[in-house]
């Protein structure tokens, strides 16, 4: 049996990171015409196992897996307005970040959107009207108040995406409150579907 190398456990920060490159790709959807996630099992991979024994799910799973299923169709051109915060390298850099993607066929939209403050939770409000939906609606979210929390061998369901109970839809107005260090997944799909 091989040593085990580069095998890393990837915390609740390592999943908001990530969930923020997705986005990223989303935004640039008109760029790039390949995404790839190289290892899936065990070396540096959202999904981690033991010779003959369990498996379970890194937290970078949840992001990965919610994208995969939910953004189809069409990348939306979202304009998030944001407060913003300094860093040293990259300048003003806003505090919440989203993207949304719309099914021409199914009328299905996802939205999917990061809090990067480290302290305080944000209310985002989404104006959903220009998408014509009469739609059923659920939120989920990946956050800890541990933002070094992961999923080990021993506690392999610590870290999920849970629904978010603060998503309120009024009309075509959605609201939901995003915990600090958060990764949200909202989606939308026709009644009945």
């Amino acid at each position: 049996m091989a040593p085990r190398l580069l095998e890393d456990a990837y915390t609740v920060a390592d999943a908001v990171v990530f969930g923020s490159l997705l986005i990223s790709l989303l935004k640039h959807a008109d760029r790039v015409t390949s995404a790839s996630l190289a290892q899936l099992v065990n070396v540096i991979a959202p999904i981690m196992t033991e010779p003959g024994g369990p498996a379970w799910r890194q937290t970078t799973f949840f992001p990965f897996a919610a994208t995969a299923k939910h953004a189809v169709g069409t990348s939306l051109d979202v304009r998030v307005q944001s407060d913003r915060y300094e860093t040293d390298l990259y300048g003003s850099v806003p505090i919440v970040d989203a993207v949304a993607t719309h099914h021409g066929e199914t009328g299905a939209a996802a939205v999917f959107a990061v809090n990067r403050s480290q302290e305080d939770e944000v209310e985002v409000t989404i104006d959903v009207a220009r998408l014509g939906l009469h739609t059923a609606l659920r939120a989920r979210t990946l956050s800890d108040t541990d933002v070094e929390a992961a999923n080990t061998l021993h506690d392999p369901n610590r870290i999920a995406l849970l629904d978010n109970t603060t998503v309120h839809r009024d009309g075509s107005v959605v609201t939901i409150v995003l915990p600090p260090v958060s990764w949200t997944e909202i989606t939308f799909t026709k009644d009945g579907l």
